[in-house]
């Protein structure tokens, strides 16, 4: 019993940790381009971190995480100690990169540590890769998430540089982005009325399809490109100045979006390892296809609370040392990396919001020219991506040799 107790709140912690970690991810933008000082942006990405708990109800992300480790590897004390130690090695990684002002990926490194130790315990055959995705999938994310960001970025920023236009092509693409999103809102909801009865508790079949919560998620995602597609059609009548001011208004929107897909994402991580955690200690009462109520409220108010905290150096690298970033490129790169989050959140795909919104400043600083994007700083930041899983990997294994012999 005091081991679960432990591990469980070591387990806040890490969330915590991962907040002001990756506080910088939700706030840089907003905060070099002085749209909000850094108290107001750190309170803003707090609140809508923990809004995400509202929203995010299926916990498919939590699932695969809590699966990285065959169900048979995870059972009994030698479970416990895999968790543990897993935790442990992520902890010290997420501190020394924090340390550092290096922006790594909170999600890799427990998803690394988690697998470290489980790999210790019962060698490679301990983890489950028939799961989908599986950690193989999830490692390529590594590259893939942020690539993804990278190509939005560019296209939204794009479509904003074409608003400016004063013929009728601008309001030619701004109503095809809205027909598209209309197009994918449909094909993505959920509409039959027994799922929705069983999902939320309205009586009317509006508010069932609105508040479900597969649906609602598309909805914002679909109100937030709505409205930027609306902005676009007048954009052109705004000189510099005003479009300024309202870039910055509208940066509001894709940051509080950028935090929801933020804590949607990485608190669910932490759900993962806990529920695993749940399980070993008593396979009888807990199963990883029922989540327990207390475990996402926990993980979303530690996630909010540590980015309330901040996380001033990592700010530095990823708002002025990539690239300059100004409202109208912070709201395109805060958009493409909601999108993504969302998305991947989706496909149950644990991906890193440090990646994701690294590859969205490098998009839009490419539109300007490539040169704009300090590729070296960028060399240096995918050297860590890439070593986050093996070394904490590597500190999992090391911890785990240790505590088995206690």
């Amino acid at each position: 019993m005091a081991l679960i107790i432990v591990i469980i709140a070591l387990a806040l912690i890490f969330d915590f940790i991962n907040g002001f970690h990756d506080a910088a991810n939700s706030i840089a933008t907003v905060v070099s381009t002085k749209v909000l000082t850094p108290f107001q942006a750190v309170l803003w990405a707090a609140v809508f971190n923990f809004v995400a708990f509202f929203i995010f109800k299926d916990h498919g992300v939590a699932n695969t995480v809590a699966k990285t480790a065959r169900p048979e590897v995870l059972a009994g004390n030698e479970g416990l100690i895999i968790v543990l130690s897993g935790l442990i090695a992520a902890i010290i990684w997420n501190l020394l990169t924090w340390w550092f002002g290096i922006p790594s990926s909170s999600s890799h490194t427990l998803i690394g540590g988690f697998a470290g130790a489980a790999i210790a315990s019962g060698g490679f055959k301990a983890i489950n890769m028939q799961s989908s995705p599986n950690i193989l999938q999830t490692a390529s994310f590594i590259i893939i998430a942020p690539l993804v960001g990278m190509f939005l970025a560019f296209i939204i920023s794009l479509w904003f540089l074409l608003s400016f236009r004063k013929d009728a092509l601008p309001r030619i693409v701004s109503t095809a982005v809205m027909a598209l999103v209309v197009f994918l809102l449909y094909n993505n909801l959920t509409f039959d009325r027994t799922i929705l009865a069983k999902g939320t508790h309205y009586e009317s079949y509006f508010w069932q399809v609105f508040f479900y919560s597969k649906n609602f998620k598309w909805i914002l995602l679909a109100f937030i490109l709505t409205v930027f597609a609306v902005f676009t059609f007048w954009l052109n009548r705004l000189n510099a100045h005003k479009s300024n001011v309202w870039f910055k208004r509208l940066q509001l929107i894709s940051s509080a979006a950028f935090s929801i897909g933020h804590g949607g994402n990485d608190a669910q991580k932490v759900m993962g390892i806990i529920m695993a955690a749940l399980v070993a200690s008593n396979p009888g009462r807990y199963s990883l296809e029922h989540m327990e109520w207390w475990v996402p409220l926990a993980c979303y108010t530690a996630i909010g609370l540590g980015t309330m905290s901040g996380g001033w150096k990592i700010v530095k690298t990823m708002g002025t040392r990539i690239t300059k970033v100004t409202p109208f490129e912070g709201v395109a790169a805060e958009t493409a990396g909601a999108i993504t989050l969302f998305v991947t959140e989706a496909l149950k795909i644990p991906v890193s919001t440090t990646h994701t919104i690294t590859g969205s400043i490098m998009g839009v600083g490419a539109t300007k020219r490539l040169s704009a994007v300090r590729w070296g700083v960028t060399i240096n930041l995918l050297w860590a991506w890439i070593l986050t899983i093996p070394i904490s990997a590597l500190l999992a294994a090391g911890i785990f040799t240790i505590a088995r012999l206690f």
